[in-house]
């Protein structure tokens, strides 16, 4: 019997989830994972990847095993992340900032850092980043407080609920903060009705027949926003650009492609400098992270200094 999977494909090169998953390895740290274990018709150990609490098991294995972590829970009808697909963004932000010269004493602000506060949990463990989590949900920031005290990472990891849901950085940055970069998944759905005709299809692609349970779970405020993800991000630009000196690196996942070509000029407008798009493949999936700033060349040297 064969231990890995397949390979997951065209990851950042410093993924440690290149070659797949190690289920024996996996089941050692984290046994309630062994029930949803099963060998498929190639001889490979896998598991039922539309099945919402095999999917949690297999991700909190892959915290306990690579990344230090002891405590990951939350509910189930919370969004419950992919690892590879969530430490690849963490790899390519990191590589953005290296280039510019931000090497050591990095600080991230988590945008939407919901109850599984993956993006700190990551940043922190492969690089020592420092995090500001925010999120309009009290009840998701006290389930993400509780990782991180559980965790003993209360001295590196912060967060912070944002009281209006219409507002991103009002109400949590001020003109003193100085933070290194910015991070954020959007909500990808316009409502609950194409999230659920979108999870349909996807329970349709395996081979599934649909119900109401999403193999990545998800709330409200993960999932859709009034106007989708190019509302959402469009709103995201215009208050970055109230916040030029405050952050080196302003930036966010994008899955549709217009959407990232809309941004382009809207962050011009805006008055960015810089703005970067890098690919992101995850097997068949392609999304992209886009990051900009407002510091002019000087100002860039002297932040860093």
């Amino acid at each position: 019997m064969k231990a890995k999977n397949k390979k997951s494909g065209n990851l950042h090169p410093k993924n440690i989830h290149q070659n797949g998953y190690n289920f024996e390895e996996l089941v050692a740290v984290y046994p309630a994972l062994e029930e949803f274990v099963f060998v498929n018709q190639y001889g490979t150990n896998t598991i039922d990847f539309a099945n919402p609490k095999a999917v949690k098991a297999i991700n909190t294995a892959l915290l306990f095993k690579y990344y230090d972590i002891e405590f990951w829970d939350f509910p189930d009808d919370n969004l419950c992340p992919p690892i590879p697909g969530r430490v690849d963004y963490v790899h390519h932000l990191a590589d953005l900032l290296q280039a510019s010269g931000i090497k050591e004493d990095i600080s991230v602000i988590d945008i939407g850092v919901g109850a599984n506060c993956i993006y700190p949990l990551l940043g922190n463990s492969v690089y020592n980043w420092s995090f500001l989590g925010t999120d309009i949900d009290k009840k998701s920031i006290d389930r993400a407080q509780k990782i991180i005290k559980k965790n003993n990472l209360t001295n590196v990891i912060e967060l912070k609920q944002q009281k209006d849901a219409t507002q991103i950085f009002q109400g949590i940055l001020t003109e003193e903060d100085k933070f290194s970069a910015t991070m954020c998944n959007p909500p990808f759905f316009r409502s609950q009705e194409e999230a659920m005709l979108a999870n349909a299809r996807k329970q349709e692609g395996l081979g599934r027949e649909s119900d109401e349970s999403r193999n990545f779970s998800g709330k409200q405020q993960e999932l859709w926003y009034k106007g989708g993800e190019k509302a959402f991000i469009h709103t995201y630009l215009y208050e970055s650009s109230m916040f030029k000196k405050q952050c080196f690196w302003y930036s966010t996942l994008v899955s549709k492609k217009e959407n990232a070509e809309s941004m382009l000029s809207s962050l011009k407008k805006l008055g960015a400098t810089e703005i970067k798009t890098i690919p992101m493949h995850q097997g068949n999936k392609v999304t992209r992270v886009v990051a900009w700033t407002f510091l002019t060349k000087e100002e860039q040297k002297d932040w860093i200094k």
